[in-house]
């Protein structure tokens, strides 16, 4: 049978729960779509007011968005009677215990927050972490994104890149470039620096300050290394590089500048004839003998060798 109390204890419960129920749904909903304007809102903000801050807008787009969120979610609960200090315990403890068991996730936290803070690192920068290298796309809560030179996508964890030695190839504006050629032991020295001297004048990419310079690098058994060191801008590094590397080559054809070439000695397998030590000659020095016996010994194996042909 139909209870006649029914509607009016209905009437009472919503008139009692409705409205903080419509309030807790009224701030999730205003909360929700506040935290995206926000987010949106710092992520335009950041680089208007500082352009070198594009690494920065990332981060604290999503710190707000999240924040301000969360912020929502205990306003509501508030609303509805609950407690929000023991709300706030609770989420404590159970911060606790997620922190323990996510020890990598709040280590890859930490370490964007360092990243952030103390930028070695930056959005356009090309960095080499330890084997992690390419050109930073965006630094998040967690991980780091990243294009290397073939352009493939690197993702990989804010951990790693903090833990490892950064180097940074696009921080500073100029960058210097060792081209390092190996000429013959009788070319010409002199005009193998004049080309490179030239080459490097003539190229608009190279700075002025500091000048180009040419250096004698190292003398080898097979050849003289002759190094170019120049100086340029770090956006034309590579352009300056592959030009002077070209640029080289053809100079030093025209010239006629012979570069070195791999030597391969040869060994015959033969049986030389002994050859007795002898005492050192009066008059002679200890070098013009071990001369003498080197060129005794050449000649008894090449006998020896012509030997063995004609007995074939």
């Amino acid at each position: 049978m139909f209870n006649p109390d029914f509607p009016k204890a209905v009437f009472d419960y919503f008139a009692q729960y409705g409205p903080p129920l419509l309030m807790a749904a009224l701030v999730l909903v205003v909360g929700w779509f506040l935290s995206r304007w926000l987010s949106r809102l710092v992520s335009r903000a950041i680089p208007a007011r500082r352009p070198f801050d594009e690494t920065v807008r990332p981060l604290t787009a999503q710190l707000v968005r999240y924040g301000v969120f969360i912020l929502a979610i205990v306003i509501a609960l508030g609303e509805l009677g609950v407690q929000t200090t023991s709300i706030l315990a609770v989420l404590g403890a159970a911060g606790l215990a997620v922190a323990l068991a996510l020890q990598d996730t709040l280590k890859n936290l930490a370490a964007g927050i360092m990243l952030i803070w103390l930028r070695p690192l930056q959005a356009g920068e090309y960095i080499d972490a330890e084997g992690i290298a390419g050109t930073v796309v965006e630094i998040g809560l967690f991980a780091t994104q990243l294009r290397n030179a073939e352009g493939v996508y690197v993702f990989t964890p804010n951990h790693k890149i903090w833990d490892a030695t950064i180097t940074n190839y696009s921080r500073d504006k100029t960058r210097r470039f060792d081209l390092i050629i190996g000429i013959s032991h009788g070319a010409d020295l002199a005009r193998a620096r004049k080309v490179l001297v030239e080459i490097a004048e003539a190229e608009p990419r190279v700075l002025k300050d500091p000048a180009p310079m040419v250096y004698v690098n190292n003398l080898a058994p097979a050849s003289v290394e002759v190094m170019l060191r120049v100086w340029a801008k770090t956006e034309d590094y590579w352009d300056t590089r592959f030009a002077l590397s070209e640029k080289a080559k053809l100079g030093f054809d025209r010239h006629r500048i012979a570069f070195s070439a791999p030597q391969l000695t040869l060994f015959t397998r033969g049986e030389a004839p002994a050859i007795d030590a002898a005492p050192v000659p009066d008059g002679k020095s200890c070098a013009e003998a071990e001369a003498q016996a080197r060129a005794t010994t050449t000649a008894a194996a090449a006998s020896v060798s012509i030997g063995k042909g004609i007995d074939k």
